[in-house]
């Protein structure tokens, strides 16, 4: 395999890693929420924070697979 490759698989594999790692954090954190009787005022807040953390990844990684398409970078 080229160097290529092992980048693009890297690349993916990380992704794929923090993808996971959000899923168990909202899991765990629903699980708190739940034992916690926490209102739903609070949960809503806890829930967009989370949220808003996931869309700043995302952005991030679309921000920088546009810069790379272009040349930026």
């Amino acid at each position: 395999m080229l160097i290529n490759n092992y980048e693009q698989l890297e690349a993916f594999g990380l992704n794929l890693l923090f993808a996971g790692i959000f899923f168990l954090i909202g899991m765990s954190i629903k699980d708190v929420l739940k034992q916690g009787k926490v209102p739903p005022f609070g949960r809503f807040i806890v829930w967009l924070v989370l949220f808003l953390g996931c869309a700043g990844f995302i952005a991030k990684g679309l921000i920088q697979l546009f810069w790379e398409g272009s040349g930026l970078s």
